[in-house]
């Protein structure tokens, strides 16, 4: 039997070499690999000495030879295969164990790899005679099978073969993000900002966790990641595994919270949607008023926090029954308080990042867009109203619009003094939407600002504002209706901004 090893990943390489050289088999290697088995003291033939064919042009030709290709690619039941093996004296090669440069890393020409996806294609490809190994997770298996039966079983060459051209094929997928997101990076020119979407879309994704079932319980579901994710870099100090919906909830309150600026901000989510978000002096008040907002539907909630959570928020967090909390970090004492609620759910994490697409299925296909970037300019912002907000009103305006934002359409959210006092979700209807934030507000609104994810098709949808109280509003106008709006918030003295952008959520 015959190896053939050349790997990125060099983890237990040279005790897994070790092992094979015991159970009989010949080891062929190249480059680092095979100085570092030479190294350990393990008889290995060099590519090189193997093909009659030293490595050439700078490095990219070292493996790209019939001997290598031939060695793995013969189909040893079919005579003609046999007959060209022995006619240009090609010896088998039986395993292959290689793994690719995480290109995606540190991208460059250089590092688009020929000869290591070729073998690993090719080892794949002939999975009926040949194994192939690219992740060192899979070696003790290995192991297993030749010393218990001096070969591979035909049910782990296929499932070798299976997690290797995965292997490759987010290889590849990395490749064309490279090209996706720097056009210009083989010229060397400043790339250029792309105008539309790129004609196909490559997604690799590695499952990551099993849940505990998907959004309801007969389901099953899975955390994949696409790349880096603060899920992967989680920290869960207790609490019951996650399910999907913790997943899915917990992902849109850590988004949300990180999006309400550089104050303390806490963020209480059910069902994907804020009940309840606040920024403060300090995290303790933030998280205090975000709960007030709401906090009948708090019950069974999601926290989240942008600033590492101290004692006094835990001593407060752990009489709410709350299905998960998740910070940057927890202060000294805070999570042997929280250890009271032994089914709460506690995580920290980094702060998430911007995906380039978002991504959605639909019936054989997916729709793609660019994310949902939330601005905030004040001068691009118009005043329609005869009023002008006043500086309070504009920092509640501008958390307001960053809280619409993020809550399914039709959205109408109030906000005073730095807290959401009343958040109106989902609605067919803006009115609708109008009237349950007002009601949650119960009289708090007075004073304070009002968001619209899109513009007032009529204005009973402002009416409503006013009647909370509200005294500024803000939305992206573009009505056939504005100017019927722009009078009402005239005459109830109110102050108008028109952002000039829409933010729907589905």
């Amino acid at each position: 039997m015959r190896a053939l090893l050349s790997v990125y990943d060099e983890s237990g390489i040279v005790a897994f070499a070790t092992r094979l050289h015991e159970l009989g088999v010949e080891l062929v290697s190249s480059g680092g690999t095979a100085r570092e088995l030479a190294a350990a003291g393990l008889p290995v033939v060099d590519v090189a000495e193997h093909t009659g064919y030293p490595a050439m042009l700078g490095h990219r030709v070292v493996t790209l030879h019939p001997k290598v290709h031939g060695g793995i690619l013969a189909d040893r039941s079919d005579p003609e295969h046999v007959a060209d093996l022995e006619r240009y004296e090609i010896p088998t090669i039986d395993l292959v164990i290689v793994n690719l440069y995480p290109f995606g890393s540190d991208p460059s020409i250089e590092l688009i790899d020929i000869g290591g996806p070729a073998m690993v294609r090719t080892a794949a490809k002939n999975h009926a005679h040949v194994g192939v190994v690219v992740d060192p997770v899979d070696y003790p298996a290995v192991l297993d099978d030749i010393a218990a039966h001096g070969a591979l079983s035909n049910v782990l060459r296929r499932r070798l073969a299976r997690t290797a051209f995965a292997h490759t094929a987010a290889y590849d997928a990395s490749i064309v993000a490279w090209f996706d997101e720097s056009p210009d990076a083989a010229s060397g020119e400043a790339p250029v900002a792309p105008v539309e979407l790129p004609p196909t879309l490559h997604v690799t994704a590695t499952r990551r966790a099993v849940l505990r079932y998907g959004e309801n319980p007969h389901q099953v579901g899975a955390r994949y990641s696409l790349g880096s994710s603060c899920w992967d870099d989680a920290v869960l100090h207790q609490g019951k595994a996650m399910s999907y919906l913790n997943v899915f909830d917990a992902d849109a309150a850590w988004r949300l919270v990180w999006s309400l600026g550089d104050d303390p901000a806490a963020v209480v989510i059910k069902h994907a949607n804020p009940c309840g978000v606040a920024v403060g002096a300090d995290i303790v008040g933030a998280y205090r008023l975000a709960h007030e907002c709401d906090p009948v539907s708090a019950y069974g909630g999601i926290v989240a926090l942008n600033r590492a959570m101290p004692v006094q928020l835990a001593e407060s967090l752990v009489g709410v029954f709350t299905e998960v909390v998740i910070a940057p970090g927890f202060e000294p004492g805070a999570l042997e308080v929280l250890a009271a609620k032994e089914n709460l759910r506690v995580l920290d994490t980094r702060p998430p990042g911007v995906a380039p697409v978002e991504v959605r299925m639909i019936d054989g296909g997916l729709l793609v867009q660019t994310p949902d970037v939330v601005s905030f300019d004040r001068v691009s912002w118009t005043v329609p109203t005869h009023r002008s907000p006043s500086e309070a009103e504009w920092r509640d305006l501008e958390l307001a619009w960053r809280v619409a934002a993020r809550v399914t359409s039709n959205t109408i959210v109030l906000v005073k003094d730095g807290q959401a006092v009343g958040i109106g979700a989902g609605q067919q209807n803006r009115r609708d939407a109008g009237r349950l934030a007002a009601e949650k507000a119960a009289g708090r609104a007075v004073g304070g600002a009002c968001a619209s994810d899109a513009f007032f098709p009529f204005r009973d949808g402002l009416d409503v504002a006013i009647e909370a109280g509200a005294t500024a509003v803000i939305q992206p106008g573009g009505s056939i209706r504005d100017a019927e709006v722009i009078a009402a918030a005239d005459e109830a003295g109110l102050a108008m901004v028109f952002s000039g952008e829409r933010h729907f959520r589905h």
